[in-house]
């Protein structure tokens, strides 16, 4: 079965190199049972640890069922650990957060055997633990632990089994139940080398090998040594694992099994580590609903200003004699004639209200406040969407009297007057001119980003501009085309009408600007856009930084963990199969972490939204990207200590304090 010849193997213990095996040559038979035998630091672990494929010698051939060994790669090894390979440890090896059958299912596991449970339940009931299946290792006494060891060694049928001073660390009594079983398993057939320093311990052997400063000095046999075992599998012909999926299911379960299990039995630890991805997710969708909200505020806003609606402004003017007019919304370039211009030449346009703008205070009583006075047309509450409320809007006969009448928005209302007062027919104060209250709007909304157009009063456009503003220019000049299919025909139909009015040139710029409400939309639809990923980016860093701490716990449970990653590589886990564990438990810490997060940043949204002035809206794109982007988070940080323990030396591994 195992041919070796010439083996040496060195380590470098600070400052010198000790020579554990020194040229040691020795061949086992199927079906042997050997005792290698020395004193502490003679070299008879560092030979079992090679003969199990744990470790590689400097020199020298080893041939395993007539296959060298040594030309293996790493995945190699582990499959031949896997399906010909038994382990007994002295210090039991057991997975401390798993039960005794979970430790047994293991290797099968990794072999990925279908039935393993019912396997795992048998090979127990085999060494006398049939009703100890779901205790845990610290629930179990030490000869206890070891059976389950034995259980686990026998999982997937080893043709040889390897045991290193098994009974170490038990009484006399467990020591020699625990090797009256190993002899059973010998007289099955099964291969057995047995690693100790107990001259009673080695009694139990056919084949007693003493080695002594890393040299075979003795090799004596008993005349009962060898009995044969048909061996109908040769590992040449076997699958050197490199074919395997990335993932089976066995080992995805028990990844995700063993990450729950490791994060409630480090409660403080893994919320500390999901810390940073609960912020970042929550913070993500919370800022992103803000956006949103904001946007969909504006949205209304914009649509609640009327429907089919132009607003025509005034602006600079390069145009040769042109007065320099001001910044767009002032006064220099629209005139009245301007209005009755359009609403009499083109067809297009339903209504028509210019409006002369201003800020100034309003008084009643012992109560004021700083308002926006809008003087205008009748026309202006139906192109603009207002409803009168109570009381009734003025006519155009009070627009040509001039009469100093108003009618108040609702934020108004609430500033100066108490809530059980009626202001229809009371006076105030603007700018020191009286005037009458006639009617009141409808609510239309405060706050978020738009304003409050309820914060204005609305009084003739005569009265405004010849006795509380004094000036004869307009601030804009609203327009309500007869349909929406209308509105570029109109737009363009104005512009020729005003370009040619106000007698500019070709070459000429436009001495005022149109604006649509489509244009306005996709103004805000744009700048709600680059501030939801302005927000959302700034959102992010948090969700990096909860990855820079997810891969420090990782490496910190990687240095932890380092003898179980030992023993699972022992039992036959590759490269990927530790890769995934770890990768799959950094995930399952953000994927936790960012339901939560999803959980607390609707929670967050929808409390801004209720106790605050500013609209949100939890949209359901921000919840599966920053979902999506907390479970890349956990494959890129939890990438590289999952790398640092997939690469580790199995030996080195266990035998790591």
């Amino acid at each position: 079965m195992i041919q070796v010849s010439d083996l040496h193997k060195s380590y470098q213990m600070g400052k010198y190199r000790v020579n554990a095996l020194r040229g040691v040559s020795l061949e086992i038979q199927r079906g042997e049972f050997i005792a290698i035998m020395g004193a502490s630091g003679s070299g008879k672990s560092t030979l079992m640890h090679i003969l199990g494929c744990l470790d590689k010698p400097d020199s020298g051939q080893y041939l395993f069922n007539g296959v060298e060994v040594n030309n293996m790669n790493d995945d190699r090894l582990a499959y031949l650990r896997n399906k010909y390979i038994g382990f007994i440890f002295q210090n039991f090896s057991l997975l401390s957060r798993t039960t005794a059958l979970s430790n047994v299912e293991l290797p099968m596991i990794y072999g990925n055997v279908s039935g393993r449970k019912a396997i795992a339940q048998n090979a127990l009931d085999a060494v006398g633990l049939t009703g100890r299946i779901n205790h845990k290792p610290n629930e179990l006494s030490g000869g206890q632990q070891q059976r389950v060891a034995i259980a686990r060694a026998l999982a997937n049928n080893p043709q040889i089994l390897f045991a290193d001073e098994p009974t170490g660390n038990l009484d006399t009594q467990s020591g020699k139940e625990i090797m009256e079983i190993i002899r059973q398993l010998n007289e099955k057939g099964i291969t057995t080398v047995l690693v100790t320093h107990d001259p009673k311990i080695s009694e139990y052997a056919k084949r007693i090998i003493t080695i002594n400063d890393g040299i075979i000095v003795n090799d004596e046999k008993k005349k009962d040594y060898l009995s044969t075992l048909t061996v109908n599998q040769n590992i040449a012909n076997t699958p050197n694992g490199n074919n395997d999926s990335l993932f089976n299911m066995f080992e995805m379960f028990d990844s995700i099994k063993m990450s729950v299990n490791g994060l409630l039995a480090n409660k403080l630890r893994s919320i500390l580590a999901m810390l940073g991805v609960i912020i970042g997710v929550s913070a993500v969708i919370a800022m992103v609903s803000i956006g949103q909200g904001a946007k969909k505020d504006i949205t209304k806003r914009i649509e609640n200003m009327g429907s089919n609606l132009l607003t025509i402004m005034s602006a600079r003017s390069n145009a040769p004699g042109s007065h320099a007019a001001s910044a767009i919304g002032s006064s220099a370039g629209l005139k009245l004639e301007d209005v009755a211009y359009v609403k009499n030449t083109v067809k297009t346009v339903n209504k028509i209200a210019p409006t002369c703008n201003g800020n100034a205070q309003a008084i009643f009583g012992n109560k004021n406040t700083n308002t926006r006075i809008c003087g205008t047309y009748p026309e202006y509450l139906d192109i603009r969407n207002f409803k009168i409320k109570a009381g009734k809007c003025f006519t155009e006969k009070e627009v040509k009297s001039r009469l100093k009448v108003a009618v108040l928005g609702n934020s108004v209302i609430e500033e100066l007057f108490d809530e059980n007062t009626d202001p229809i027919g009371k006076t105030i104060k603007i700018n020191n001119l009286r005037f009458k209250i006639i009617g009141t709007l409808q609510e239309k909304g405060s706050g978020g980003p738009m304003g409050d157009e309820d914060d204005q009063i609305i009084i003739p456009l005569t009265t405004a501009q010849k006795r509380l503003f004094g000036k004869e220019s307009l601030s804009d000049i609203n327009i309500q085309v007869i349909n929406k299919d209308s509105m570029d025909q109109a737009n363009q139909e104005i512009t020729a009408v005003l370009r040619k009015r106000h007698k500019l040139r070709d070459n000429d710029e436009d001495d005022f600007r149109i604006r649509s409400q489509a244009e306005i939309l996709e103004m805000v639809s744009s700048t709600s856009k680059t501030f939801s990923l302005l927000l959302g980016g700034i959102a992010s860093v948090s969700l990096l930084v909860g990855g820079i701490g997810i891969m420090n716990i990782m490496l910190v449970s990687v240095t932890e963990r380092t003898r179980e990653i030992g023993v699972r590589k022992a039992v036959g886990a590759k490269y990927r199969d530790i890769l995934s564990q770890f990768l799959v438990e950094a995930v399952v810490i953000c994927v936790i972490g960012g339901l939560i997060g999803v959980f607390l940043g609707i929670i967050v949204s929808l409390g801004i939204g209720a106790l605050g002035k500013w609209p949100t809206s939890v949209s359901a794109v921000s919840i599966i990207i920053s979902f999506c982007f907390a479970f890349i988070i956990g494959v890129i940080f939890g990438l590289y200590p999952a790398m640092n323990a997939a690469k580790l030396n199995p030996i080195d591994a266990l035998r790591y304090e």
